[in-house]
């Protein structure tokens, strides 16, 4: 007997935060797969109370439409209610798979490790967002069939540009997100640095007080998330958090160890090979698939760049072009859902 693929859906206050994308593109996946909302439809009301109500509902209408032998896919963290759809799926005798995008204990700090794998541990099986998080779900007492996602998918109307041949003399990173102090200081610390490339920097200046236009600095405001992945000029997406150039620091930096952020999906659909920190837990990924650098400090950039041959950039490209049609097209989640543990048994 085949088990029915099942999730529940929810309102969405905000969808174009990056979680929310990430979110509601999945559901679509789903729906493509011919997966079972057994929550109300999917819905955007900004109000909170709204919000309350709506998602709560969802959940009383999955406690009565759930049967015997479904498999529900959670995207984790589900506010208040993770334990009891478990344990409400466990009565009617289901299962559930909870695909984790972010973990509390790393991000927040509001829960302990201890707690969060307790909880984690009322689901049947999880989906880690990346093979480094898996590891480290495992060393600290996850017990349960484990997998793991590797990006996020981006799914988006826009088409990617062709991967083009040439390599600039002066290439361009771009720098896309929110701009704040507690994120992305070393911005600030850019001013005045050596470059032989060129930066385009696409945020809300407002948010980090002081940041100034250079020679080789040039600062753009919001780009929509369409026009920026059909139009973005630039030669490589940059992901990195902190104050530091020597390494990613903070909060924000530390959990780049950990997570797959959003924003290297985003990059990659706009057809831009990544250059991420080599200690994020994406690093190994993007190296094996050829989609982009790892460095250490921004310090080795100059070099590094100078050392690209163009044979070398036309096939990064080439390669960022094929994973980022798979990330337009939710592969990423279907591959993840098809090495599942609970699905494959339903189909045996």
């Amino acid at each position: 007997m085949n088990n029915r693929l099942c999730f529940i859906s929810r309102n969405y206050r905000g969808v174009e935060s990056s979680g929310n994308k990430a979110k509601t593109d999945n559901e679509q996946t789903l729906r493509q797969m011919g997966a079972k909302n057994l929550g109300l439809p999917t819905t955007y009301y900004n109000n909170k109370v709204v919000t309350f109500f709506l998602d709560l509902a969802g959940i009383v209408k999955m406690m009565l439409t759930v049967r015997p032998g479904d498999v529900i896919l959670l995207q984790y963290p589900v506010k208040k209610y993770f334990s009891f759809i478990c344990n409400v799926a466990h009565c009617r005798k289901a299962k559930v798979v909870a695909l984790i995008h972010d973990l509390g204990s790393m991000r927040r700090k509001k829960l302990t490790v201890k707690k969060e794998i307790s909880r984690l541990m009322h689901a049947d099986e999880v989906i880690a967002s990346n093979e480094t998080m898996a590891e480290w779900l495992r060393s600290n007492g996850y017990e349960h069939p484990l997998g793991a996602l590797g990006l996020f998918d981006y799914r988006s109307k826009a088409l990617t540009p062709p991967a083009g041949k040439q390599m600039p003399l002066v290439p361009t990173l771009v720098y896309a997100g929110a701009l704040a102090m507690r994120k992305n200081a070393f911005l600030l610390k850019m001013d005045g640095w050596e470059m032989s490339y060129k930066l385009d920097i696409y945020g809300n200046k407002e948010g980090l007080p002081g940041i100034k236009e250079s020679e080789h600095v040039s600062i753009h405001g919001f780009m929509p998330a369409e026009e920026f992945i059909a139009h973005v000029p630039g030669d490589f997406g940059f992901v990195w958090d902190g104050d530091s150039m020597d390494s990613c620091t903070g909060d924000f930096g530390e959990y780049l160890r950990w997570n797959s952020p959003h924003k290297v999906s985003f990059y990659l659909r706009a057809g831009l090979p990544v250059i991420i920190w080599r200690e994020a837990a994406l690093a190994p990924m993007i190296e094996r698939e050829g989609i982009g650098l790892a460095i250490g400090s921004i310090a080795e950039l100059n070099e590094l760049l100078a050392q690209i041959t163009p044979e070398q950039m036309w096939q990064m490209r080439e390669n960022v072009q094929r994973v980022s049609r798979k990330l337009a097209t939710g592969g990423f989640l279907q591959d993840a859902l098809s090495e599942t543990e609970l699905l494959k048994e339903g189909k045996a």
